[in-house]
């Protein structure tokens, strides 16, 4: 009798309830393609770390006997450039520059705009101010920012960062102050405030974490501008200087070899394509996992 209790009370209690990251990962591993970025944002991360323990040759070692090999060559698969550096070694140690410099652009932005976004979105009187001085930012393209920066500041992978983080302020304040808008209107912050809650405690404690999901698709997404901006300069010669091994450099240097040696600029120009898109495709992945109207049914 009491076994047919205990089997009765289990069959009427309700399912367990995901917790909402596991659905989220859920969601992000159906979506085939983010699953593919995710692989490449993977391998490059491996290849960054363990960048000494991958090559045979250092990325600034020349040998002159063996200028512009092609693809497939003995000991250097990739082949060399024109001063006989393996491309391998310098697309290798080209991935660590590309996300050290993209991650760094892009915590120093988030940092920027999340405050900005948080002080604009919560206090009405700074709101008018802050997002004046975020319209004067966008009315500048920004790799014209960018390179207006790098101009005053002088031409350095440090200067890139700068540079590239400064570009990322306004779009990551946008967002951030509309998320607040939205989340300091619901119930539960205004008994908060009756309450006599610090301002610090409402914001911290319980609206930034709310907005975790626009930044975190924002900062996905911005990894690829970051990584692609910083390609950009370095081929203009206003980022990675030479015998730098940054993907942009690369290519800027294989330009005047198109013909006889045409894997010295493809080469780093596939590398910046797959990672570029594995960055974007992996933010669509979130964002429609993120999404609040696509989790009404779990």
């Amino acid at each position: 009798m009491s076994a047919d209790i205990a089997l009765n009370e289990n069959k009427t209690k309700p399912p367990k309830k995901e917790k909402y990251y596991v659905q989220t990962i859920r969601r992000v591993l159906k979506n085939k393609l983010a699953v593919f970025g995710i692989i490449i944002i993977f391998i490059q991360v491996i290849l960054a770390i363990f960048a000494p323990l991958l090559v045979n040759y250092g990325p600034y070692v020349q040998d002159l006997s063996q200028t512009k090999l092609g693809i497939g060559a003995e000991g250097h698969f990739l082949g060399t450039d024109n001063y006989g550096r393996d491309m391998w070694s310098r697309l290798v140690y080209g991935a660590r520059i590309s996300l050290i410099v993209g991650l760094a652009a892009v915590g120093i932005g988030l940092i920027g705009g999340i405050a900005l976004g948080l002080i604009s979105g919560y206090y009405k009187k700074l709101d008018g101010i802050i997002m004046r001085i975020v319209d004067l930012l966008f009315a500048f393209p920004g790799i014209l920012l960018a390179m207006l920066i790098i101009a005053m500041l002088g031409t350095s992978l440090v200067n890139v960062v700068i540079a590239i983080s400064i570009w990322s302020i306004p779009g990551c304040a946008r967002i951030v102050r509309g998320s607040v808008l939205s989340v300091k209107k619901q119930e539960y912050i205004l008994a908060m405030k009756s309450v006599g809650a610090s301002d610090i405690r409402i914001i911290f404690k319980h609206i930034l974490p709310n907005c975790t999901a626009p930044i975190i698709v924002f900062a996905t997404m911005r990894m690829a501008t970051a990584i692609l901006s910083t390609a950009a300069l370095s081929f203009l010669g206003l980022g990675a200087q030479p015998p730098t091994p940054e993907w942009g450099a690369m290519i800027a240097a294989g330009q005047d070899f198109m013909w006889d040696a045409p894997h010295m600029s493809i080469i780093p120009g596939i590398a910046i394509m797959l990672t570029v898109f594995a960055f974007n495709v992996v933010g669509d992945g979130l964002r429609d996992a993120l999404d609040p109207n696509m989790n009404l049914d779990m």
